[in-house]
């Protein structure tokens, strides 16, 4: 069956917000938007939505799954160690198009990781999604709302087509920005490692 769509209203996204919440507690799938592109949402401490999430995106076990938060305060549920340089890039670049890889609380579904005992985190730039993750009072799972390897959708209508038939809700918050993709720094380990340049150049991140 088809998941419905429903349009968040800007003024009151309550209604909205509920609906999801209560998809997510029932170990559901949304698809929603973020600052990037829509993503599949799905409470990362069930480990059978989590299953679920890999299998809408015919993705292989192995490859992690970054998580979306509402603020820096919530690392410290995902993340063993915090660094100082991890602070200093929270700091200059939450709310933001940075992802962080920290060294994963043992409590950690071990799909989320890819087996590598870490975690990606990111607080989104994006208020509507920062809104709904308080609402929520939990993280979601930040991978695209597609099939691994497609496109990536900018609007609500194209996850639907995507992935509409296999989530359980889409939340229709107009159109996403698009553009790079976050940029990606591995934080767990004594020295930082940039895996992936994104939005956020090498210059501006000042990680010496």
């Amino acid at each position: 069956m088809s998941g419905a769509t429903i349009k968040v209203d800007p003024i009151h996204p309550e209604a909205a917000f509920s609906r999801c919440k209560a998809v997510i507690s029932s170990g559901g799938v949304i698809a929603y938007p973020t600052d990037t592109f829509y993503g599949l949402g799905a409470d990362p401490k069930n480990g059978s939505a989590v299953k679920r999430l890999f299998e809408i995106k015919a993705r292989t076990p192995g490859s992690p799954i970054l998580l979306l938060i509402k603020d820096a305060a919530a690392v410290a549920e995902w993340a063993a160690d915090i660094t100082p340089l991890a602070e200093r890039l929270m700091r200059r670049h939450w709310p933001g198009p940075l992802t962080l890889v920290f060294k994963a609380h043992d409590s950690v579904i071990r799909e989320l990781t890819g087996g590598t005992d870490t975690i990606g985190l990111r607080v989104p730039g994006s208020e509507l999604t920062r809104s709904l993750l308080a609402y929520l009072g939990t993280a979601l799972t930040g991978t695209s709302a597609n099939v691994s390897g497609g496109l990536s959708a900018q609007t609500a209508e194209e996850a639907g087509q995507t992935v509409g038939d296999a989530v359980d809700l889409i939340l229709d918050g107009g159109m996403t920005t698009g553009g790079m993709p976050s940029t990606v720094v591995d934080v767990s380990g004594g020295m930082p490692r940039v895996i992936r340049l994104g939005a956020i150049t090498e210059q501006t991140l000042q990680i010496a």
